[in-house]
Protein backbone atom coordinates (compact mmCIF):
# COMPACT_ATOMS: atom_id res chain seq x y z
CA UNK A 1 0.00 0.00 0.00
CA UNK A 2 1.32 3.40 -0.62
CA UNK A 3 3.09 4.16 2.68
CA UNK A 4 2.18 7.87 1.54
CA UNK A 5 4.72 10.27 1.95
CA UNK A 6 3.65 13.57 1.05
CA UNK A 7 3.96 12.02 -2.22
CA UNK A 8 4.91 9.10 0.03
CA UNK A 9 3.72 4.68 0.58
CA UNK A 10 4.29 0.79 3.33
CA UNK A 11 7.70 -0.61 4.57
CA UNK A 12 10.38 -2.13 5.10
CA UNK A 13 9.71 -4.73 4.71
CA UNK A 14 9.03 -3.02 2.15
CA UNK A 15 6.86 -0.51 2.43
CA UNK A 16 4.89 1.10 -0.05
CA UNK A 17 2.32 3.82 0.23
CA UNK A 18 -0.25 2.51 -1.78
CA UNK A 19 -1.18 -0.76 0.40
CA UNK A 20 -2.18 -1.17 0.53
CA UNK A 21 -3.17 -4.54 1.30
CA UNK A 22 -10.15 -6.28 3.12
CA UNK A 23 -13.08 -7.18 3.28
CA UNK A 24 -14.21 -7.00 -0.80
CA UNK A 25 -10.85 -8.75 -1.20
CA UNK A 26 -9.41 -10.56 -3.91
CA UNK A 27 -8.58 -13.87 -2.27
CA UNK A 28 -5.91 -14.35 -5.26
CA UNK A 29 -5.83 -12.88 -8.37
CA UNK A 30 -9.95 -12.86 -8.87
CA UNK A 31 -10.45 -9.51 -6.75
CA UNK A 32 -14.07 -7.53 -6.78
CA UNK A 33 -13.51 -3.73 -7.49
CA UNK A 34 -13.89 -2.51 -3.95
CA UNK A 35 -17.24 0.18 -3.18
CA UNK A 36 -16.41 3.68 -2.73
CA UNK A 37 -17.03 5.19 0.43
CA UNK A 38 -20.13 6.48 -0.68
CA UNK A 39 -21.77 2.91 -0.87
CA UNK A 40 -24.50 1.90 1.30
CA UNK A 41 -24.47 -1.11 3.42
CA UNK A 42 -22.66 -3.43 2.05
CA UNK A 43 -23.34 -7.45 3.11
CA UNK A 44 -19.95 -8.31 4.45
CA UNK A 45 -18.19 -7.49 7.11
CA UNK A 46 -20.21 -5.05 8.44
CA UNK A 47 -22.01 -1.59 7.43
CA UNK A 48 -21.03 1.10 5.22
CA UNK A 49 -19.96 4.28 6.63
CA UNK A 50 -17.62 6.41 5.04
CA UNK A 51 -14.83 8.49 7.46
CA UNK A 52 -13.93 9.92 3.89
CA UNK A 53 -12.62 13.33 5.34
CA UNK A 54 -8.81 14.04 5.49
CA UNK A 55 -9.08 14.19 9.00
CA UNK A 56 -11.83 11.80 10.42
CA UNK A 57 -11.92 11.80 13.92
CA UNK A 58 -9.38 10.42 16.06
CA UNK A 59 -10.18 8.21 18.57
CA UNK A 60 -7.91 8.58 21.59
CA UNK A 61 -6.75 5.31 22.68
CA UNK A 62 -9.13 5.13 25.55
CA UNK A 63 -12.42 5.04 22.98
CA UNK A 64 -13.97 1.75 23.36
CA UNK A 65 -16.42 2.13 20.76
CA UNK A 66 -16.21 -1.71 19.14
CA UNK A 67 -17.96 -4.52 20.30
CA UNK A 68 -15.78 -6.11 22.79
CA UNK A 69 -16.09 -9.82 21.03
CA UNK A 70 -14.76 -7.98 17.77
CA UNK A 71 -10.99 -9.05 16.24
CA UNK A 72 -9.69 -6.54 14.27
CA UNK A 73 -9.59 -6.85 10.21
CA UNK A 74 -5.87 -6.63 10.15
CA UNK A 75 -4.34 -5.29 6.79
CA UNK A 76 -0.25 -5.68 5.95
CA UNK A 77 0.52 -3.35 2.19
CA UNK A 78 3.53 -2.69 0.59
CA UNK A 79 5.21 -3.53 -2.79
CA UNK A 80 6.55 -6.96 -2.03
CA UNK A 81 9.06 -6.00 -4.84
CA UNK A 82 9.65 -9.24 -4.48
CA UNK A 83 7.25 -10.85 -1.47
CA UNK A 84 10.58 -12.26 0.66
CA UNK A 85 10.76 -14.55 4.17
CA UNK A 86 10.84 -11.47 6.13
CA UNK A 87 7.52 -10.65 4.59
CA UNK A 88 6.26 -13.91 5.23
CA UNK A 89 7.56 -13.60 9.11
CA UNK A 90 6.06 -10.87 10.04
CA UNK A 91 2.85 -11.54 8.69
CA UNK A 92 2.72 -14.65 10.37
CA UNK A 93 3.74 -13.83 13.62
CA UNK A 94 0.89 -10.39 13.19
CA UNK A 95 -1.39 -12.98 12.63
CA UNK A 96 -0.77 -15.11 15.23
CA UNK A 97 -0.60 -12.54 18.03
CA UNK A 98 -3.87 -10.72 17.17
CA UNK A 99 -5.70 -14.35 16.19
CA UNK A 100 -6.96 -12.47 13.25
CA UNK A 101 -5.87 -14.16 9.07
CA UNK A 102 -3.79 -11.37 7.63
CA UNK A 103 -4.77 -9.17 4.41
CA UNK A 104 -1.88 -8.40 2.23
CA UNK A 105 -2.61 -5.23 0.16
CA UNK A 106 -0.25 -5.01 -2.81
CA UNK A 107 0.70 -1.52 -3.91
CA UNK A 108 0.47 0.07 -7.57
CA UNK A 109 3.32 2.02 -8.38
CA UNK A 110 3.48 4.21 -5.01
CA UNK A 111 4.61 7.40 -4.86
CA UNK A 112 6.65 8.49 -2.76
CA UNK A 113 9.98 5.92 -4.50
CA UNK A 114 11.15 4.79 -8.26
CA UNK A 115 9.00 1.84 -9.63
CA UNK A 116 9.40 -1.17 -8.55
CA UNK A 117 11.69 -3.32 -10.35
CA UNK A 118 8.36 -5.92 -11.08
CA UNK A 119 5.05 -4.55 -12.66
CA UNK A 120 2.42 -4.56 -10.45
CA UNK A 121 0.91 -8.15 -12.33
CA UNK A 122 4.50 -9.58 -11.73
CA UNK A 123 4.39 -8.60 -7.48
CA UNK A 124 0.54 -9.73 -7.40
CA UNK A 125 1.38 -13.23 -8.80
CA UNK A 126 4.19 -13.68 -6.85
CA UNK A 127 2.17 -13.01 -3.74
CA UNK A 128 -0.59 -15.08 -4.39
CA UNK A 129 1.54 -18.00 -5.26
CA UNK A 130 3.92 -17.43 -1.79
CA UNK A 131 0.52 -17.55 -0.07
CA UNK A 132 -1.50 -19.96 -1.42
CA UNK A 133 -2.91 -22.89 0.93
CA UNK A 134 -2.03 -20.27 3.57
CA UNK A 135 -5.49 -20.16 5.35
CA UNK A 136 -4.16 -17.45 7.44
CA UNK A 137 -3.06 -14.86 4.51
CA UNK A 138 -5.34 -13.78 2.00
CA UNK A 139 -4.92 -11.05 -0.95
CA UNK A 140 -6.45 -7.71 -1.38
CA UNK A 141 -5.74 -5.95 -5.11
CA UNK A 142 -7.80 -3.31 -4.38
CA UNK A 143 -4.62 -0.68 -4.63
CA UNK A 144 -3.71 -2.09 -8.00
CA UNK A 145 -7.38 -1.58 -9.20
CA UNK A 146 -7.74 1.86 -7.91
CA UNK A 147 -6.72 4.40 -10.37
CA UNK A 148 -3.87 7.35 -9.83
CA UNK A 149 -1.66 7.31 -6.95
CA UNK A 150 -2.88 5.21 -3.80
CA UNK A 151 -2.26 6.61 -0.16
CA UNK A 152 -2.60 4.39 2.75
CA UNK A 153 -5.05 6.73 4.03
CA UNK A 154 -7.15 6.14 1.11
CA UNK A 155 -7.26 2.54 1.62
CA UNK A 156 -8.14 2.66 5.00
CA UNK A 157 -10.99 4.89 4.31
CA UNK A 158 -12.43 2.84 1.99
CA UNK A 159 -12.31 -0.35 4.57
CA UNK A 160 -13.70 1.70 7.50
CA UNK A 161 -16.34 2.73 5.09
CA UNK A 162 -17.43 -0.95 4.73
CA UNK A 163 -16.65 -2.04 8.31
CA UNK A 164 -18.34 0.99 9.87
CA UNK A 165 -17.48 3.14 12.56
CA UNK A 166 -17.43 0.21 15.33
CA UNK A 167 -15.41 -2.67 13.85
CA UNK A 168 -11.20 -2.66 14.80
CA UNK A 169 -9.26 -2.40 11.79
CA UNK A 170 -5.21 -2.41 12.19
CA UNK A 171 -2.75 -1.74 9.87
CA UNK A 172 0.40 -3.54 10.13
CA UNK A 173 3.70 -1.87 9.52
CA UNK A 174 7.58 -2.31 9.68
CA UNK A 175 9.70 -0.76 12.09
CA UNK A 176 11.67 1.78 9.26
CA UNK A 177 7.90 2.74 7.95
CA UNK A 178 6.96 3.64 10.91
CA UNK A 179 9.70 5.63 12.02
CA UNK A 180 8.96 7.40 8.15
CA UNK A 181 4.87 7.82 9.24
CA UNK A 182 5.52 12.15 9.68
CA UNK A 183 6.38 11.63 5.96
CA UNK A 184 3.24 10.26 4.47
CA UNK A 185 0.10 11.58 3.38
CA UNK A 186 -2.06 12.74 5.85
CA UNK A 187 -0.21 10.37 8.09
CA UNK A 188 -2.03 12.21 11.30
CA UNK A 189 -5.44 10.86 9.66
CA UNK A 190 -4.27 7.06 10.43
CA UNK A 191 -4.90 6.81 14.20
CA UNK A 192 -8.54 7.52 13.48
CA UNK A 193 -8.89 5.24 10.65
CA UNK A 194 -7.52 2.09 12.62
CA UNK A 195 -4.55 0.41 14.72
CA UNK A 196 -1.13 0.07 14.31
CA UNK A 197 0.95 -2.80 14.93
CA UNK A 198 4.18 -2.03 14.72
CA UNK A 199 6.63 -5.11 13.93
CA UNK A 200 10.10 -4.13 14.86
CA UNK A 201 13.46 -5.00 13.43
CA UNK A 202 16.62 -5.75 15.19
CA UNK A 203 18.70 -3.04 13.29
CA UNK A 204 15.95 -0.50 14.39
CA UNK A 205 15.71 1.69 17.85
CA UNK A 206 11.42 2.47 18.18
CA UNK A 207 12.85 4.17 21.83
CA UNK A 208 14.57 6.86 18.61
CA UNK A 209 11.24 8.60 17.15
CA UNK A 210 11.02 11.72 15.19
CA UNK A 211 9.78 14.13 17.98
CA UNK A 212 6.78 14.82 16.28
CA UNK A 213 5.84 10.85 16.02
CA UNK A 214 6.77 10.49 19.68
CA UNK A 215 4.78 12.99 20.59
CA UNK A 216 1.77 11.54 18.29
CA UNK A 217 1.81 8.03 19.53
CA UNK A 218 2.74 8.88 23.36
CA UNK A 219 -0.50 7.95 25.09
CA UNK A 220 -1.64 5.22 22.17
CA UNK A 221 1.05 2.44 23.02
CA UNK A 222 -0.06 -0.69 23.86
CA UNK A 223 1.62 -4.14 24.93
CA UNK A 224 -2.27 -6.06 25.47
CA UNK A 225 -3.41 -7.10 21.68
CA UNK A 226 -7.27 -7.44 23.42
CA UNK A 227 -6.75 -3.69 23.29
CA UNK A 228 -7.27 -3.66 19.18
CA UNK A 229 -10.23 -5.66 19.85
CA UNK A 230 -11.78 -2.82 22.68
CA UNK A 231 -11.61 -0.15 20.20
CA UNK A 232 -12.15 0.64 16.88
CA UNK A 233 -8.11 2.53 16.12
CA UNK A 234 -6.60 4.69 17.90
CA UNK A 235 -3.78 2.37 19.79
CA UNK A 236 0.43 1.04 18.86
CA UNK A 237 0.49 -2.42 19.56
CA UNK A 238 3.99 -3.18 19.54
CA UNK A 239 5.47 -6.67 18.03
CA UNK A 240 8.35 -7.46 20.45
CA UNK A 241 9.61 -10.68 19.16
CA UNK A 242 13.22 -10.22 16.80
CA UNK A 243 12.03 -10.42 13.20
CA UNK A 244 14.20 -11.86 10.32
CA UNK A 245 16.32 -9.24 8.67
CA UNK A 246 16.03 -9.73 5.10
CA UNK A 247 14.82 -7.12 3.10
CA UNK A 248 13.12 -6.70 -1.01
CA UNK A 249 16.66 -4.47 -2.17
CA UNK A 250 18.69 -7.23 -0.57
CA UNK A 251 17.19 -9.93 -2.35
CA UNK A 252 17.12 -7.58 -5.45
CA UNK A 253 20.62 -6.67 -5.06
CA UNK A 254 21.82 -10.45 -4.69
CA UNK A 255 19.99 -11.34 -7.81
CA UNK A 256 21.71 -8.63 -9.77
CA UNK A 257 24.96 -9.74 -8.80
CA UNK A 258 24.71 -13.37 -9.61
CA UNK A 259 24.85 -13.84 -5.42
CA UNK A 260 22.77 -16.72 -3.83
CA UNK A 261 18.96 -15.58 -3.02
CA UNK A 262 16.74 -18.14 -3.23
CA UNK A 263 16.59 -19.53 0.19
CA UNK A 264 15.90 -15.66 1.06
CA UNK A 265 12.57 -15.66 -0.35
CA UNK A 266 9.18 -18.23 -0.56
CA UNK A 267 9.97 -21.22 -3.04
CA UNK A 268 6.92 -20.34 -4.97
CA UNK A 269 8.43 -16.70 -5.40
CA UNK A 270 11.76 -18.23 -6.71
CA UNK A 271 10.42 -20.03 -8.63
CA UNK A 272 8.50 -17.32 -10.45
CA UNK A 273 11.41 -14.74 -10.95
CA UNK A 274 13.91 -17.62 -12.46
CA UNK A 275 11.00 -18.25 -15.11
CA UNK A 276 10.56 -14.75 -15.84
CA UNK A 277 13.66 -13.24 -15.67
CA UNK A 278 13.35 -10.64 -12.67
CA UNK A 279 15.54 -8.59 -11.08
CA UNK A 280 18.53 -9.80 -13.48
CA UNK A 281 17.73 -13.43 -12.92
CA UNK A 282 18.86 -15.54 -15.81
CA UNK A 283 15.55 -17.06 -17.09
CA UNK A 284 14.76 -21.00 -17.25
Amino acid sequence: MASGASGSRVPSPESREQHHPGPVLASGASGSRVPGPGSRKQHHPGPVLASGSSGSRVPGPESRLARPESRPHLIYGGTFDPFHNGHLAIARLAGQTLQVPVTLVPAADPPHRPPPGANAGQRLAMLEAAVAGDPGLRVDRRELDRPGPSYTVDTLRELRAELGPQAPLALLIGADSFLGLPDWHQWQALFGLAHLVVAERADTMLEQLPAVLAEAVAARWTSAPADLQSAPAGRVLRLHQPLQAESASDVRARIAAGQSWQALVPPAVAAFIMAHGLYGAAAL
